[in-house]
């Protein structure tokens, strides 16, 4: 069964930064694409990042410059390194795996959430 397990959230003050991973494991031959979501309270979820097997990397035009989102490909994981926090980034942040490819399936999967607090 394929799992995504994140770490990484916390509190942190504005300016400051934080660094998320997060790992998939559970008999995956592939991965498509591999990014990070968010959601504020009252918002709908957004992509912040987003990267694809040949390594192409979109980013959310409110993080660009401040966050880099990096994947090694032979661990199955992605990471999100985000610098100068500002309090408007406080959000839950969700990994999410595009077209996983495991025995007989292919599917989507999400991670559980980490909760981001920026705030002095």
């Amino acid at each position: 069964q394929v799992q995504l397990v994140e770490s990484g959230g916390g509190l942190v003050q504005p300016g400051g930064s934080l660094r998320l991973s997060c790992a998939a494991s559970g008999g995956i031959f592939s991965i498509s694409a591999m990014g990070w979501y968010r959601q504020a309270p009252g918002k709908q979820r957004e992509l912040v990042a987003r990267i694809r097997s040949g390594g192409t990397t979109n980013y959310a035009d409110s993080v660009k410059g401040r966050f880099t989102a990096s994947r090694d490909y032979r661990k199955n994981t992605v990471f999100l390194q985000m610098n100068n926090l500002k309090p408007e980034d406080t959000a839950v942040y969700y990994c999410k795996a595009e077209g996983v490819r495991v025995t007989g399936f292919i599917g989507d999967y999400w991670g559980q959430g980490t909760q981001v607090t920026v705030s002095s």
